[in-house]
């Protein structure tokens, strides 16, 4: 890994944005596809999304080496590799799986530029150009994958301002005050809860909808067996209490805190201010028009997770969508970065046998009516 000053003048095969698990495995993917010349920038340290995690929060998804059978760990992101294994827990933290990710970057030698924020990013004829706080960085392709966490969703709701984003939190042991409302009731907002649960904290949790009654089996789209289990928690029964179908419209400070209020005019108080769970917006706004956008303002994809307006830029990470299909978990994204690396491969006249064993290994989906609008993938 290096921190010296780009050289403007090298045209590298793929620059890869972001040194998180999308960009270190598809960084991997790239190597096992035969393209050598690649560069990860990244604008920290590698995982330091993951790291940003308040220091409680762990995985949902279960880690457990079981390459035994020809599976990999959930949260693996290259052949041959377990969280688990590395790090001997179920559950990582978000530091733990950020010593996981630089492990895999050191061991593939991948070239991550550290400290280096891309400013903009524009294409003259079949190259594109990246300014960034180190200089100018030149590529044939580009790989977006900055990932989610560092860009949490803002103005939600007039009054947002006021709460605490549950992506800013360092620790639930660190807040002062005894009762807390939790704007937003998935996965975040029911980490938050169960937390403060534990030391006693009264929360009051608020959903547009109740995704703890849900009975779907994808948890793109429903809690995780691993938060509703928590919830069985007799602290966490003790202590929050669930409000559905109740979408917060407004926060106001007042003298004596906080009032939230609901759709129809209720107001709920507390001391200090919300936590809002309410999810994050992703880094491709950043692209201006280098991407079109889907109706629900995510970028559109052809087939190869590729713009369908700048050839030669690539999504890859939570933000990935292929019609119905929900690719926002890491054992879920990381079945595209063969598929991304075999495109760029194939551009740059590359045989790409290196990535067939991905498919042997089930971490390769390029025939997408494998994965039906039901599958768990």
């Amino acid at each position: 890994m290096t921190e010296e000053i780009v050289d403007s003048e090298k045209l590298h095969d793929v620059v890869i944005v972001g040194g998180g698990a999308a960009g270190v495995g598809v960084g991997v993917a790239l190597r096992d596809a035969g393209v050598e010349e690649i560069l990860i920038l990244e604008r920290f340290m590698v995982g330091t999304s993951f790291a940003l995690w308040p220091d409680e929060t762990r995985f949902i998804t279960p880690s457990f080496p079981s390459n035994s059978i020809g599976m990999l760990d959930l949260n693996s992101i290259a052949l041959g590799t377990s969280p688990a294994f590395t790090l001997g827990v179920e559950h990582p933290t978000g530091e733990d799986y950020t010593l996981y990710l630089t492990a895999v970057a050191h061991h593939h030698g991948l070239p991550v530029q550290r400290r280096t924020d891309v400013k903009k990013i524009t294409k003259d004829g079949g190259e594109f150009q990246l300014d960034t706080s180190k200089g100018t960085v030149r590529a044939r392709h580009v790989i977006w994958a900055a990932g989610e966490y560092q860009y949490p969703k803002r103005g939600a709701f007039k009054g947002s301002n006021l709460c605490t984003h549950t992506a800013t939190v360092r620790s639930y042991a660190s807040l002062e005050g005894d009762d807390f409302i939790v704007v937003g009731g998935y996965e975040s907002g029911i980490d938050a809860a169960y937390h403060l649960a534990l030391r006693g904290k009264k929360v009051d949790v608020f959903d547009a909808g109740s995704p703890w009654t849900s009975t779907e089996s994808d948890p793109s789209v429903a809690l995780s067996t691993y938060s509703q289990e928590r919830m069985q928690d007799p602290t966490f029964g003790e202590n929050v209490t669930l409000h559905a179908d109740t979408r917060i419209v407004s926060v106001l400070r007042d003298d004596n805190g906080y009032r939230v209020f609901n759709t129809i005019g209720e107001a709920f108080s507390t001391p200090v201010p919300p936590l809002f769970a309410g999810g994050f917006k992703g880094g491709h706004p950043l692209l201006g028009r280098l991407f079109d956008l889907r109706d629900d303002g995510l970028p559109l994809l052809n087939e190869n997770d590729e713009s369908t307006v700048t050839s030669g830029l690539f999504l890859c990470g939570p933000s990935v969508r292929q019609g119905d299909h929900i690719f926002c978990f890491i054992y879920k994204y990381r079945q595209r970065f063969a598929v991304v690396a075999k495109a760029i491969a194939t551009s740059l006249g590359l045989p790409a046998e290196g990535l067939e064993r991905y498919r042997r290994w089930g971490m390769y989906l390029d025939d997408l009516s494998e994965c039906g609008e039901e599958c768990v993938c």
